[in-house]
């Protein structure tokens, strides 16, 4: 029996919304201990920020992380999967795209991510990247 994505997927993403400041979305990744969040916009996914984002769209341009949204620094026009679909076209997609992270998405709700972590550990649970996605993290 194939896996689905639910299977391999972190369940529960943090989201923000497009409006917050990018200060707020920073906050939320540090208490969550993730490096992303789901952007909405009306309650359906409009982006995904990264930590990776806040330091290059932001820090490094000497933008004023108080002043900016995150609706204007995440990325949009996001590929995504349902978690009912086959991990394998998870792996595709994340391919395809050259994309660390895959929103999953059912119906207009975000229910998780599948990043490059989460298949090293169900693929390769011996990998150097399966045993760091494994970590507890290092706040």
């Amino acid at each position: 029996m194939t896996q689905q994505v639910r299977d391999i997927m972190t369940p529960e993403p943090v989201t923000c919304h497009r409006d917050s400041p990018i200060v707020d979305a920073a906050a939320a990744m540090r208490d969550s201990a993730v490096g992303d969040v789901i952007v909405l916009e009306d309650d359906q996914v409009y982006g995904i920020l990264t930590d990776r984002d806040i330091a290059v769209r932001v820090v490094a341009e000497g933008v004023d992380p108080k002043q900016v949204t995150v609706g204007e620094v995440c990325s949009t026009g996001l590929v995504t999967i349902a978690p009912d679909e086959d991990a394998e076209r998870a792996v595709d997609a994340m391919r395809q795209q050259a994309i660390r992270r895959l929103p999953v998405i059912d119906g207009r709700t975000p229910v998780g991510i599948v990043s490059i972590g989460d298949l090293a550990r169900e693929r390769d649970s011996k990998s150097a990247l399966a045993d760091i996605s494994s970590a507890p993290p290092n706040n």
